[in-house]
């Protein structure tokens, strides 16, 4: 038997081996359970991969993305074999590993219980532990629709092969590659087959090396994410490499259940989404109000300082608008269907540039106006998919703090500078502090418009910018948007989930199209650069953001209530009632409750509505001219002179401090 020569890459240190022609990876790495899948040639491959004659190995971990994606794949794999074990009429669709789990879908003729997952995954732990083996085997198409003649959504599949990555979500899982494969799942003693799948791979050796997961839940979703197409049940589940991880995930969940904006915004009465208004329109209650106008307001307060003056644009806008600008040809996918009026076709406004555009046109422009920073709270609306709706942090009507900025080249470099430390700033008085930085640029699809060297110029700039901040900077090649590259700030809440918020595109396109120019020191006509801006994103989804951070405890400033009175009797109630006017005269919200209800009921509704301010008071209280104060976390502060009382909450309100 000859022997090949193989090389170990891991990380920066390279190992040569001489080994035997027929030795597997799994061999290679024998003893070490950390390693579910090896890299050759930038190629994922199963540990029953055969190396040749040169080849350069990288082992994978299961704790490493990639290591991760296998795992859940394969545990994937073992939920749709229980299921058909459970439910033989269950046609299979697609299984993909998603962000911290996997899901499959499944044409079943009822929809799955909460009972039903219970025992899907009893069978699937038994699958795991008869260590049943994932064997890979390449066939052709005609091979693979014979072999999976029952199965019409796999077949669909076959026939879009190469395409079916775009095609369908999570498809890319299945197929895509140079070849079709399939892996069959056989008896760990005797070798028979106990079920398969066509998928690319690669998967985990056996099921018995699966550590750790859990199903979460099932919903609809319909086949290949159109509306048009059937509707499947899919099944949600979570894989971990260690049990220690997948209860700390269950912990971490049930804690983002409890800040969850949705459930938050029902219980604190801050705003709802009724049946009448469609899908993905919010209406915000008075407290939800409060909180909306505050955080506007400082908004415009900083923004004034800052610079910037304030336009508004109409909510509609004739077609050929978005056809100047590139958006409907771009992305008309997220845009509502026209409105057919004196002829002509209005589309419901999606993105505020285009106006913008036509303020700065309007007028001829010197070069003395610039940087002309335009800001609007502007309304938007987008067609999102039924199945994608969540809440306000994605919603299909929104307004957007929406800034264009028009500079010269020269201004371009330090405009991105002090408008990204403008935004960090900004935030960090919102309370959130824990950043990182997305760059994202173009690629070669052919979405994108413009020249390469205007990109060029463009995203060099913005790193450039990014690098000012010192925070760490992670690359998003290709997601920049179809006219420029762009920052997203990213922010980690008070649970340690990301979440995008504001973003900075550079844009030379825009005003190319729209003929945009100003008057230069030379008197010669020239093109501004257009940098777009939107701090939040939307103000509703950075309420639903804030809402989750805080857990709906908001920073005084912030609250819809500052303060409520709580009489230990009836007869304090008036005292409290000139308490609270002297409040309101500062500016300060501030509620007394005199129902019925005894104190310690008044107590526990104060803490229900996460109002920052208990302002107690009793006999001996209105004796000494004082309140006492008790917080939300249940401590307490007693006979505080009333002018320390209100110079204290309104200490916590100038200052934007938590209490």
């Amino acid at each position: 038997m000859s022997d090949v020569r193989v090389i170990i890459q891991r990380d920066s240190e390279r190992e040569e081996r001489v080994v035997a022609t027929g030795t597997t990876t799994a061999d290679l790495f024998s003893g070490d359970r950390s390693i579910v899948a090896v890299r050759v040639a930038g190629q994922l491959k199963d540990l029953a991969y055969q190396p040749a004659e040169g080849d350069e190995i990288e082992p994978v971990e299961i704790t490493s993305k990639d290591g991760l994606d296998i795992l859940r794949h394969s545990t994937a794999h073992v939920m749709a074999q229980a299921v058909q074990e459970l439910f033989p009429d269950a046609k299979l669709g697609i299984g993909p590993p998603i962000k911290d789990g996997f899901y499959y879908d499944f044409d079943v003729e009822t929809p799955f219980h909460p009972d039903d997952l219970k025992r899907i995954e009893k069978k699937m732990q038994e699958i795991q532990k008869r260590g049943q083996r994932f064997s890979r085997r390449v066939v052709t198409d005609d091979e693979a629709r014979e072999e999976l003649s029952a199965e019409p959504y796999k077949l669909e599949l076959i026939g879009l092969k190469g395409s079916a990555a775009d095609a369908a979500e999570g498809a890319s899982a299945e197929v895509g590659a140079g070849e079709l494969t399939i892996y069959d799942n056989l008896d760990a003693k005797s070798g028979e087959l106990c079920w398969k799948d066509l998928c690319r791979g690669p998967h985990l050796p056996t099921t018995r090396n699966i550590p750790a997961f859990k199903l979460m839940r099932s919903a609809a979703a319909y086949w290949r994410g159109s509306e048009k197409n059937p509707q499947l049940q899919r099944i949600y589940g979570t894989a971990w490499p260690t049990k220690d991880e997948l209860k700390a995930y269950l912990d971490f969940l049930a804690e983002a259940e409890k800040r969850d904006h949705r459930k938050l915004g029902a219980e604190l009465d801050l705003f709802s989404f009724p049946d009448e208004l469609g899908s993905g329109l919010a209406v915000f209650h008075p407290k939800g109000g409060v909180i909306r106008k505050e955080m506007e307001e400082y908004s415009r307060k900083r923004h004034e300082e800052s610079g910037y003056e304030f336009v508004n644009t109409p909510h509609i806008t004739k077609a050929k608008l978005f056809e100047t600008s590139g958006h409907l040809p771009h992305y008309m996918d997220g845009m509502f269907p026209p409105m057919e009026f004196e002829g002509q076709d209005y589309y419901l406004k999606a993105m505020n540039c285009p106006m913008h555009n036509l303020i700065f046109r309007a007028r001829g422009r010197s070069y003395r106006e610039l940087p002309l920073r335009l800001f609007e709270f502007g309304t938007v609306y987008r067609y999102e998919k039924s199945g994608v709706v969540h809440g306000l942090t994605r919603a299909r009507g929104f307004t957007q703090d929406d800034s264009h900025i028009y500079c010269t080249k020269e201004q371009m470099a330090d405009e991105l500078d002090n408008l990204l430390t403008f935004v960090l700033d900004l935030l960090r008085d919102y309370g959130l502090n824990d950043f990182y930085l997305e760059l994202s640029t173009r690629d070669d699809s052919d979405k994108f418009i413009g020249g390469p060297e205007q990109w060029e110029e463009a995203t060099e700039e913005l790193r450039k910018a990014a690098e000012k901040q010192g925070l760490e900077l992670v690359m998003d090649p290709g997601g920049a948007a179809f006219y420029g590259p762009k920052i997203s700030v990213q922010a980690r809440d008070a649970i340690g989930r990301t979440w995008q918020m504001s973003t900075i595109q550079v844009d030379f396109n825009q005003p190319e199209r729209f003929e945009l120019e100003y008057t230069a020191a030379d008197g010669s006509r020239q093109q501004p650069v257009m940098i777009h801006r939107a701090l939040f994103g939307s103000i509703e989804r950075f309420f639903a953001v804030l809402l989750e951070h805080y857990a709906g405890a908001f920073p005084a400033w912030l609250a819809p209530v500052q303060a409520v009175g709580i009489p230990i009797g009836d007869g304090h109630v008036p005292y409290l009632e000139q308490f609270a006017a002297q409040a309101k005269a500062k500016g300060l919200r501030m509620e007394v409750d005199s129902s019925s209800d005894r104190m310690q009921k008044k107590i526990r509704n104060a803490q229900k509505s996460k109002i920052p301010f208990m302002v107690i008071v009793g006999d001996e209280d209105v004796a000494n001219d004082a309140v006492s104060f008790r917080y939300r976390d249940g401590s307490q502060k007693n006979g505080i002179p009333i002018d320390e009382a209100l110079a204290e909450i309104a200490d916590a309100v100038e200052r934007r401090i938590q209490v």
